[in-house]
Protein backbone atom coordinates (compact mmCIF):
# COMPACT_ATOMS: atom_id res chain seq x y z
CA UNK A 1 0.00 0.00 0.00
CA UNK A 2 1.33 3.41 -0.99
CA UNK A 3 0.85 6.25 1.46
CA UNK A 4 0.30 9.70 0.05
CA UNK A 5 1.71 12.58 2.06
CA UNK A 6 -0.65 15.55 2.33
CA UNK A 7 0.79 18.73 0.94
CA UNK A 8 0.44 21.99 2.89
CA UNK A 9 -2.35 24.25 1.69
CA UNK A 10 -0.51 27.22 0.18
CA UNK A 11 -3.63 29.36 0.40
CA UNK A 12 -3.46 29.37 4.23
CA UNK A 13 -0.33 30.84 5.74
CA UNK A 14 1.34 29.02 8.58
CA UNK A 15 1.23 31.07 11.76
CA UNK A 16 2.76 30.12 15.10
CA UNK A 17 0.43 29.65 18.05
CA UNK A 18 0.44 32.30 20.72
CA UNK A 19 2.20 31.36 23.93
CA UNK A 20 -0.34 29.80 26.23
CA UNK A 21 -0.90 31.31 29.59
CA UNK A 22 -0.20 28.82 32.32
CA UNK A 23 -0.44 28.23 36.03
CA UNK A 24 2.99 28.28 37.68
CA UNK A 25 3.29 25.99 40.68
CA UNK A 26 5.94 24.07 42.54
CA UNK A 27 5.53 20.36 43.21
CA UNK A 28 8.03 18.66 45.50
CA UNK A 29 10.49 21.51 44.99
CA UNK A 30 10.29 21.48 41.19
CA UNK A 31 8.61 24.21 39.13
CA UNK A 32 5.87 23.30 36.66
CA UNK A 33 3.55 25.25 34.37
CA UNK A 34 0.07 23.82 33.82
CA UNK A 35 -1.43 24.96 30.51
CA UNK A 36 -4.42 22.65 30.49
CA UNK A 37 -7.88 22.93 31.98
CA UNK A 38 -7.76 25.31 34.97
CA UNK A 39 -10.63 23.36 36.59
CA UNK A 40 -8.72 20.07 36.53
CA UNK A 41 -8.42 18.76 40.10
CA UNK A 42 -4.88 18.74 41.45
CA UNK A 43 -5.17 14.98 42.05
CA UNK A 44 -5.49 14.24 38.34
CA UNK A 45 -2.67 16.64 37.47
CA UNK A 46 -0.39 14.85 39.93
CA UNK A 47 -1.35 11.36 38.82
CA UNK A 48 -2.02 11.74 35.08
CA UNK A 49 0.32 14.56 34.07
CA UNK A 50 3.25 14.35 36.51
CA UNK A 51 2.87 10.58 37.08
CA UNK A 52 3.13 11.01 40.86
CA UNK A 53 0.86 8.14 41.82
CA UNK A 54 1.39 8.07 45.57
CA UNK A 55 -1.58 10.35 46.12
CA UNK A 56 -4.70 8.21 45.68
CA UNK A 57 -8.35 8.71 44.89
CA UNK A 58 -10.41 7.20 47.65
CA UNK A 59 -13.61 9.17 47.68
CA UNK A 60 -14.40 12.45 49.35
CA UNK A 61 -13.74 11.43 52.95
CA UNK A 62 -10.96 8.84 52.75
CA UNK A 63 -7.95 11.14 53.13
CA UNK A 64 -5.97 9.08 50.59
CA UNK A 65 -5.70 12.19 48.38
CA UNK A 66 -4.10 14.48 50.97
CA UNK A 67 -1.16 16.67 49.94
CA UNK A 68 0.52 19.60 51.61
CA UNK A 69 -0.43 22.90 49.99
CA UNK A 70 1.90 25.60 51.29
CA UNK A 71 2.51 23.32 54.27
CA UNK A 72 -1.13 22.58 55.13
CA UNK A 73 -2.86 19.25 54.44
CA UNK A 74 -5.66 19.53 51.85
CA UNK A 75 -7.50 16.98 49.69
CA UNK A 76 -6.01 17.14 46.19
CA UNK A 77 -9.35 16.17 44.66
CA UNK A 78 -10.92 19.38 45.99
CA UNK A 79 -8.35 21.84 44.67
CA UNK A 80 -8.69 22.99 41.04
CA UNK A 81 -5.49 23.92 39.23
CA UNK A 82 -6.76 27.50 38.93
CA UNK A 83 -6.17 27.96 42.68
CA UNK A 84 -2.54 26.85 42.56
CA UNK A 85 -0.73 29.77 40.92
CA UNK A 86 2.52 30.42 42.78
CA UNK A 87 1.68 27.74 45.37
CA UNK A 88 3.84 24.92 46.73
CA UNK A 89 2.55 21.35 46.72
CA UNK A 90 4.23 18.49 48.54
CA UNK A 91 3.14 14.94 47.83
CA UNK A 92 4.16 11.77 49.62
CA UNK A 93 6.93 11.40 47.02
CA UNK A 94 8.33 14.74 48.17
CA UNK A 95 8.80 13.69 51.80
CA UNK A 96 12.01 11.74 51.24
CA UNK A 97 15.31 13.58 51.06
CA UNK A 98 17.01 14.38 47.75
CA UNK A 99 19.45 11.55 48.49
CA UNK A 100 16.57 9.09 48.89
CA UNK A 101 16.72 9.02 52.67
CA UNK A 102 13.32 8.51 54.25
CA UNK A 103 11.54 11.20 56.21
CA UNK A 104 11.46 10.27 59.92
CA UNK A 105 7.70 9.76 59.64
CA UNK A 106 8.13 7.33 56.75
CA UNK A 107 10.73 5.41 58.76
CA UNK A 108 8.47 5.35 61.82
CA UNK A 109 5.64 3.88 59.73
CA UNK A 110 7.99 1.11 58.64
CA UNK A 111 9.33 0.54 62.15
CA UNK A 112 5.83 0.33 63.63
CA UNK A 113 4.42 -1.73 60.74
CA UNK A 114 1.77 0.96 60.24
CA UNK A 115 1.22 0.32 56.56
CA UNK A 116 -1.48 -2.35 56.14
CA UNK A 117 -2.52 -2.58 52.49
CA UNK A 118 -0.78 0.75 51.84
CA UNK A 119 -3.59 2.52 50.02
CA UNK A 120 -4.22 5.10 52.73
CA UNK A 121 -0.57 5.34 53.87
CA UNK A 122 0.26 8.43 51.76
CA UNK A 123 -2.73 10.22 53.31
CA UNK A 124 -1.69 9.19 56.81
CA UNK A 125 1.86 10.45 56.23
CA UNK A 126 0.70 13.83 54.91
CA UNK A 127 -1.95 14.25 57.64
CA UNK A 128 0.52 13.24 60.35
CA UNK A 129 3.17 15.66 59.08
CA UNK A 130 0.62 18.48 59.05
CA UNK A 131 -0.40 17.58 62.61
CA UNK A 132 3.20 17.40 63.86
CA UNK A 133 3.97 20.77 62.25
CA UNK A 134 1.03 22.30 64.14
CA UNK A 135 1.37 20.26 67.36
CA UNK A 136 4.80 18.73 67.92
CA UNK A 137 3.43 16.67 70.85
CA UNK A 138 -0.05 15.57 69.72
CA UNK A 139 -2.35 13.66 72.03
CA UNK A 140 -3.94 10.35 71.05
CA UNK A 141 -7.17 12.27 70.53
CA UNK A 142 -5.38 14.66 68.12
CA UNK A 143 -4.08 11.67 66.17
CA UNK A 144 -7.47 9.97 66.19
CA UNK A 145 -8.99 13.10 64.61
CA UNK A 146 -6.81 12.89 61.50
CA UNK A 147 -9.01 12.82 58.37
CA UNK A 148 -7.87 9.45 57.03
CA UNK A 149 -9.89 6.25 56.87
CA UNK A 150 -8.10 2.92 57.13
CA UNK A 151 -10.05 -0.25 56.57
CA UNK A 152 -7.08 -2.47 57.47
CA UNK A 153 -7.24 -1.55 61.15
CA UNK A 154 -3.80 0.08 61.37
CA UNK A 155 -4.92 2.95 63.59
CA UNK A 156 -3.09 1.72 66.69
CA UNK A 157 0.17 1.26 64.77
CA UNK A 158 -0.27 4.63 63.02
CA UNK A 159 -0.70 6.26 66.42
CA UNK A 160 2.51 4.58 67.65
CA UNK A 161 4.41 5.74 64.55
CA UNK A 162 3.31 9.35 64.97
CA UNK A 163 4.16 9.27 68.69
CA UNK A 164 7.58 7.80 67.82
CA UNK A 165 8.36 10.87 65.69
CA UNK A 166 6.91 13.24 68.31
CA UNK A 167 9.20 11.61 70.89
CA UNK A 168 12.30 12.08 68.76
CA UNK A 169 12.42 8.55 67.36
CA UNK A 170 11.57 6.64 70.53
CA UNK A 171 8.45 4.47 70.82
Amino acid sequence: MVQVQAQPDASRPIAPEKVREGIDLTVNGERFVHTGDPQMPLLWYLRDVLRLTGTKYGGELSGADLVLLDGKAVPAMGVPMARLAQRKVTTVEGLAGADGSLHPLQQAFIDEDAIGCGYCTPGWLIAALDLLNRKPRPSDDDIDQLPVLCRCGCHTRVRRAIRRVANGGQS
